[in-house]
């Protein structure tokens, strides 16, 4: 592992980055992953994390419900960075990000500022404010940030908090960051767009992850200018990025695409690529990416 603030050290079996000239710029492709691992001590005890990351080799990598603390699982990738936001009841939710380049700075959670303005506690007092679900990572010319959105529940007990205050909060902290400069945000953002991002969406309306007020929520990423960058490329149903434990869901790809990768509109000419890579197995989640040329 490296620590927040130490050099990578130098492997000579590292992937070296592909680049193309174009004039006097060398422009580089970048991979970026998103994948919510569901625990990432079960993906490593089953050795898919590590298979992963040695077949795709992201540039950067983030992760969501990693359900552990830095140190918790036996990682061995020297050539990343690690930085880890755990949630402070053990076992649940939280983000990382492991990157081969070190970034400028990252941040935990959401600024100290937005607490004085958002309301992250449900009825039940339970504070997505501590529940380690996002980090945001600044290069030189990008900020990443990864990101656990709150799952309403199946009673929709949390889909106050969903629609009033997280994903408000949310758009204003993206938005906030992107006046300094373009923003990649990816995640398990909890929700299915339109219908044709889940394979039975009429008799799924209204529930957790369907709801007019989820919908709602992600609409308005969209209208601020963020791109779904998956719809960039590929139109129509049937791509999912997550399938129930039931009556074998997975493999009749009866699923929800509720894990993305959306960028300013400043990048969506860089985007090459945007992929859901549902062959890859150790969660209910699949791995989502993008190819950048930066």
């Amino acid at each position: 592992m490296v620590a927040p603030g130490a050099m990578s050290p130098v492997s000579s079996m590292a992937p070296q980055p592909t680049a193309t000239s174009r004039g006097l710029h060398t422009i580089r492709a970048m991979k970026f992953y998103s994948w919510n691992v569901n625990g990432i001590r079960a993906v490593t005890r089953k050795g898919t994390f590590q298979k992963f990351v040695a077949e795709h080799k992201p540039d950067i990598l983030c992760l969501q419900e990693t359900k552990a603390e830095k140190g918790q699982a036996e990682i061995d990738l020297p050539d990343y960075h690690e930085y880890w936001n755990s949630a402070e009841k053990k076992g649940y939710s939280g983000t990382a990000i492991f990157s081969r380049e070190e970034p400028l700075k990252v941040t935990c959670g959401f600024p100290d500022s937005f607490a004085k303005k958002f309301s992250f506690a449900d009825e039940l007092k339970r504070d997505a404010w501590n529940e380690g679900r996002v980090v945001t990572a600044e290069y030189p010319k990008f900020f990443a940030v990864t990101v656990y959105t709150p799952n309403a529940k199946d009673d929709l007990s949390r889909l106050k908090l969903r629609h009033e205050h997280w994903d408000p909060a949310f758009l204003a902290y993206v938005k906030q960051l992107e006046k300094k400069k373009p923003v990649i945000f990816c995640g398990d953002l909890n929700v299915a767009h339109t219908e044709l991002d889940l394979a039975n969406p009429k008799p799924n309306r209204g529930k957790k992850g369907f709801t007019d007020e989820e919908r709602e929520g992600f609409q308005k990423f969209v209208d601020a200018g963020f791109i779904d960058t998956f719809r960039l490329f590929t139109q129509g149903n049937g791509h999912y990025s997550w399938w129930s434990h039931f009556a074998n869901a997975r493999a009749r790809n009866v699923g929800w695409r509720i894990d993305y990768v959306l960028v300013s509109a400043a990048l969506r000419k860089h985007v090459k690529k945007a992929e859901i890579h549902a062959d890859v197995l150790g969660s209910d989640h699949c791995p989502v990416s993008i190819t950048l040329d930066l």
